[in-house]
C-alpha cells in the first residue's frame, strides 16, 4: 500500500473511534482522493488489529486522508472531523466502542497544523456547540501504520453489517446533512 502523497496531495490524519466510520465519511468528501484506515499514536511497531484492541499498544484506530489542498482546506477537514465524523467530547470511546484505541486524536505534521488544530478546538470550546469540553488529543504524528487489507473500504464492502448499519451509517448521514456541499 502506497502511503506517499502525490505531488498534488496533502495528508490529514485523525483518530475518532472506529476507523470504518471515519474512513467512509472522508471517502465521501469532495477534494479527498483516498482515506486509509490504520493505527497511530502508540509505542508499538507494526501494530495489528488484534494487538491494538488490547489497549496495550498505545495506538488508536486512525484514518489517513489524502486530499487536494486546492479543493478542500485543512480547516474544512477539521470541521468535518469535529462536527460530523465523531463525538470529540467522549474520552477513550466512541459510542459502543470503549478503550484507548477509540480515543479522539488530531495529528499534526507541522507547527502550522498544530496551531490550526489548537485554534479551532479553542473556538469550538468557546462556542458552546458541545455540552462538554472537547477531549481530543493533539499529537505530532510519528508513524502511521496501515490496517490490514480487510479493514480498507470496509463500509462499502459490508453495507449489511449490523455495526455499519447501527454505528457507521448514522455518522455518514450526519456528515451528509451537516455538509451537503462537500458530499461527492
Amino acid at each position: 500500500m502506497d502511503l506517499k502523497a502525490a505531488p498534488d496531495e496533502a495528508i490529514f490524519t485523525i483518530a475518532g473511534g472506529c476507523f470504518w466510520c471515519v474512513e467512509e465519511v472522508y471517502e465521501r468528501t469532495k477534494g479527498v482522493h483516498r482515506a486509509i484506515s490504520g493505527y497511530a499514536g502508540g509505542h508499538t511497531k507494526n501494530p495489528t488489529y488484534e494487538s491494538s484492541n488490547t489497549g496495550q499498544t498505545g495506538h488508536a484506530e486512525t484514518v489517513q486522508v489524502y486530499y487536494n489542498p486546492d479543493s478542500i482546506s485543512f480547516h474544512t477537514l477539521l470541521e468535518v472531523f469535529f462536527l460530523a465524523a465523531h463525538d470529540p467530547t467522549q474520552v477513550d470511546r466512541q459510542g459502543p466502542d470503549v478503550g484507548t484505541q477509540y480515543r479522539s486524536i488530531a495529528f499534526y505534521r507541522s507547527p502550522e497544523e498544530k496551531d490550526a488544530i489548537e485554534n479551532y478546538m479553542a473556538e469550538l470550546n468557546a462556542s458552546g456547540k458541545f455540552e462538554k469540553p472537547i477531549a481530543t488529543e493533539i499529537k505530532k504524528l510519528d508513524t502511521f501504520y496501515p490496517a490490514e487489507d480487510y479493514h480498507q473500504n470496509y463500509y462499502p464492502q459490508n453495507p449489511g453489517n449490523p455495526y455499519i448499519q447501527k454505528v457507521s451509517r448514522p455518522k455518514v448521514e450526519k456528515f451528509e446533512r451537516k455538509f451537503p456541499e462537500l458530499v461527492k
